[in-house]
């Protein structure tokens, strides 16, 4: 049953937060916000939406966080209603009870509305992962300026645009950062894999939808087909599956493919860091899986396939030259990119050699993802934490050299 949360309900010794999450990595962020938050305020009541970790955390979820985790156009407007119900009783909460602060945590399509509709009757509003305006659709500055008293970023180069537009904005740090280890562990990864220590291992990340696997899954067993044939030694190929679904996807793609089932692949549940970990090179689909293969110092391929219309589409909107965020936080690109009909077996496999081969090349590429990895090290959830407790008392932002 849902939590019931009465009007004028009794007030807590400390302050009031709402923080709202929508997804698994929003209530992951959250978790470790409110756990921070708890040092500065001890006797804080937190209320709003999350998942597991939030509530293990201390938050009062209104409504299962569930109900705000939907992709897709159709699936979204089937259940428009619904959204925006919930939205209204996150609101009234806000408005009934008067909360400290109003934390929204990515998700900005249900965030960021409700975030205006709060802050405009007084209470200050917080948004933590800034949406990719730095890549398209920087218009919604404009809004996001109604919307927010404070933005917190992931990134270095988002709080410039903010500041820019005259957003009072922090750059917190990546929590993937902090949570990653300089040095990972490679010998512990493969043995966790029951993986050779002497042979080369090469993760194949085709993503993790249906849709995705269908599109890169051929295009990346080709790639390894051609690797297999190219290398003296072939490599071990190994694609973590991230549910049940994926995993018959790529075993029936396999099966069907004489050439393919004579590789060496290896399927595994989950564990993407981990097969990440234990590869001495990678071949993914552009997104956040190319920050973390960097941040575990991988020498990587970049490689990714859309509708010819959506591809149009798309590339006369975005702002920036690359899709990997590597290249978009290194001072030179180091990760090679094919898009469309450049994402070839060939050129792919060609790139994945250099990486396996050439030593100064994989020294130089693991040499930046090291700078990367430090520039974004900053106990981010402390440092948001620090930054909201701030807001909420009216003392000045925390800044720091890096901020100015």
């Amino acid at each position: 049953m849902e939590p019931m949360l009465a009007r004028g309900s009794v007030p807590s010794p400390g302050p009031v937060i709402v923080l709202v999450a929508g997804e698994a990595s929003g209530d992951l962020l959250g978790a470790d916000l409110i756990l921070s938050l708890k040092r500065h305020f001890p006797h804080a009541r937190f209320v709003g939406i999350g998942g597991e970790r939030m509530i293990a955390a201390g938050l009062q979820s209104i409504v299962p966080m569930e109900r705000l985790s939907v992709m897709g156009l159709v699936e979204v407007l089937g259940r428009i209603q619904e959204l925006f119900d919930i939205r209204a009783r996150v609101r009234d909460y806000c408005l009934n009870n008067r909360p400290a602060a109003l934390i929204g945590i990515d998700s900005p399509d249900f965030n960021l509305g409700l975030e205006r509709q709060v802050r405009d009757s007084g209470i200050p509003t917080v948004h933590y992962v800034s949406p990719s305006v730095w890549a398209w659709r920087r218009g919604r500055l404009k809004g996001i300026a109604k919307a927010v008293d404070l933005m917190l970023t992931l990134l270095p180069f988002e709080a410039s645009i903010y500041r820019d537009h005259g957003i009072p904005v922090r750059f917190v740090g990546h929590p993937m950062a902090d949570q990653i280890p300089q040095e990972p562990d490679q010998h512990a990864a493969r043995q966790a894999l029951e993986l050779s220590e002497a042979g080369q291992v090469v993760a194949l990340l085709p993503g993790s939808r249906g849709s995705e696997v269908a599109g890169l899954g051929p295009l990346f067993l080709e790639t390894a087909e051609w690797l297999a044939r190219a290398m003296t030694e072939a490599p071990t190929f190994v694609i973590p599956c991230i549910n049940r679904q994926r995993r018959q996807q790529l075993e029936t793609m396999i099966r069907d493919n004489a050439a393919w089932q004579a590789l060496d692949v290896k399927l595994v549940d989950g564990q993407s860091r981990t097969v990440m970990t234990a590869a001495d090179t990678v071949l993914l689909a552009s997104g956040t899986a190319a920050l973390e293969a960097a941040l575990l110092k991988r020498p990587m391929v970049v490689a990714y396939r859309v509708n010819a219309l959506t591809f149009w589409i798309a590339s006369r909107l975005v702002y920036v030259e690359h899709v990997a965020l590597p290249n978009l936080l290194a001072p030179e690109p180091v990760v090679p990119e094919f898009l469309q009909e450049d994402a070839a077996a060939e050129a792919l496999g060609e790139a994945l050699q250099t990486r396996l081969t050439a030593p100064e090349t994989i020294e130089h590429e693991r040499a930046i993802f090291s700078d990367i990895h430090h520039q974004l090290r900053r106990n981010a959830s402390d440092r948001a934490a620090e930054t909201v407790a701030a807001l909420i008392r009216g003392d000045p932002l925390p800044q720091d050299l890096e901020d100015t």
